[in-house]
């Protein structure tokens, strides 16, 4: 966990918003956060962003001009972006807030405890961040570009899990699970985070999820389960689901969807490995 107060930058078009904000971070304890800026729109938050850094924003979703969401989409574009909990009175954008990576999402009136627990998270992610800089700056410059471990927080703890162990990570709302042949890991993070810094060593199957290309053991069509469906969605990726598309992963025998548009790749990586 961090060892000082987390960095917090208030967005909110309601002035009395962010002063109950403030109220509620002064209250919190473990870990502590300090309001370093606030911001009445998206534009004036752009402003203080390119000039200054956070920990987190607290982000409101509905204000005028462009919206929380389209901040937290721009923000996520940056190499290391700052972390984001939604703060809104609306609770019908969850599921896009967590499409951008958003940490947590909290309905107003805001309890203490939920805000606590949010900025918990906050500070795991950016200790496993921190923990993940700190071990690659330590390895010979000649080594390839990709992860050696990924940095899992399990209960208080740390866990650097093998990358070459890892069959895949698949995308569940607010979290990841990693899977390996042994265990499911629970993390922090999106795939979008991850994909280009694993390397040619894994593949999009799925809009939620990477698969190890080692693990790819054999392609079929499925009939569409009612899990495939609900986590496709609406529209193009309704049609994908349709076609009924699935791979087998090796040493856990499981079955993961594979989007119409990925059946070439998964193809091609089966070929590559004689299967």
């Amino acid at each position: 966990m961090l060892q000082r107060p987390l960095r917090v930058f208030l967005v909110d078009d309601e002035p009395l918003a962010r002063l109950r904000l403030r109220s509620l971070l002064e209250g919190c304890q473990d870990p502590q956060a300090e309001v370093v800026a606030e911001a009445g729109s998206s534009t004036q938050a752009l402003h203080w962003l390119r000039e200054h850094g956070c920990d987190l924003l607290l982000l409101d979703v509905q204000m005028p001009g462009q919206d929380g969401l389209q901040l937290a989409e721009l923000i996520g574009q940056q190499d290391q972006p700052p972390a984001v909990v939604f703060v809104t009175a609306h609770a019908d954008h969850a599921l896009q807030a967590f499409e951008l990576d958003a940490i947590d999402y909290l309905t107003k009136p805001v309890r203490r405890e939920r805000l606590q627990a949010a900025l918990g998270r906050v500070a795991l992610r950016l200790a496993e961040r921190t923990a993940m800089q700190n071990f690659q700056a330590t390895q010979p410059g000649d080594l390839e570009p990709e992860l050696p471990v990924v940095v899992v927080s399990d209960r208080g703890r740390l866990l650097r899990v093998p990358l070459n162990e890892v069959l895949y990570f698949k995308a569940e709302l607010k979290y990841l699970t990693l899977r390996t042949a042994t265990q499911s890991l629970v993390m922090d993070g999106s795939l979008s985070e991850l994909e280009p810094r694993l390397g040619e060593r894994f593949l999009r199957v799925h809009r939620n999820a990477l698969v190890a290309k080692a693990a790819v053991r054999q392609l079929e069509r499925h009939a569409p389960t009612q899990t495939s469906a609900d986590e496709a969605g609406d529209g193009a990726d309704a049609a994908e689901v349709a076609e009924g598309w699935a791979v087998r992963i090796a040493h856990v025998n499981e079955w993961l969807s594979v989007s119409r548009r990925q059946v070439a790749a998964v193809r091609e990586a089966l070929a590559d490995r004689g299967g």
